[in-house]
């Protein structure tokens, strides 16, 4: 059973529903932190009589999309020919796949960013490349905001219902997170494997072409 950490019990403590909001905040932010045990102890909380549900799912709400526009602002400030000079320095990754990344991304960026915001780690870096894209914002705020509502209110209307059996909905997603973790670390394996497989038949080739 998965225990809440001091630090989230005391920013509701003291700053009330808005403690709930920052610390989301500081999630979408720092993916590592537990959202999964923020929106049920908020939940939770609200079930007790600590912290009004309304003011808690807006809260929690608010505190995504701050997050997430934190991070369109990353992206839009890195732009386009950043990213490019970066990819280009990095082993085993071509100017090309940014390319292709970047029409993906403007083929389904709408669809990324609005349910990208229900899947762990992916709902934080889905906000640089919209950024970077140039997203327009109105856009990007919708889509965060509709999409953020429907992820937090499920987790947060879980733990008031489930009250102080809560942990049962972070166990849940620990595990949902975990399956996430491993398909995208089995993806980056497979793209690096793809690579370093071509690596040799390129050299190869140029090696067998006259000076």
């Amino acid at each position: 059973m998965t225990a809440a950490p001091q630090w989230i019990n005391g920013l509701m403590d003291t700053l009330g529903a808005p403690g709930a909001g920052l610390a989301i905040a500081l999630e979408n932010l720092f993916p590592p932190l537990p959202s999964e045990v923020i929106l049920p102890l908020a939940g939770f909380a609200a079930s007790t009589g600590r912290l009004s549900l309304l003011a808690v799912l807006l809260w929690t709400t608010a505190g995504s999309v701050i997050g997430a526009l934190a991070l369109y602002g990353v992206g839009a400030l890195l732009g386009r020919e950043r990213i490019v000079a970066i990819a280009a320095r990095l082993p085993l990754v071509k100017v090309s796949d940014i390319e292709k990344t970047e029409a993906w991304f403007l083929r389904h960026g709408t669809k990324a960013v609005f349910f990208g915001r229900m899947i762990p780690v992916f709902r934080s870096l889905v906000s640089v490349p919209a950024g970077v894209e140039r997203m327009p914002l109105r856009v990007f705020l919708t889509l965060t905001t509709l999409g953020s509502a429907l992820w937090n209110t499920a987790f947060v209307l879980a733990g008031y219902a489930l009250g102080a059996n809560w942990t049962q909905v972070t166990d849940l997603v620990s595990a949902y997170s975990k399956v996430v973790l491993v398909v995208a670390a089995l993806a980056v394996v497979t793209f690096m494997a793809v690579r370093l497989r071509r690596r040799p038949t390129s050299t190869a080739t140029e090696a067998s072409e006259p000076s």
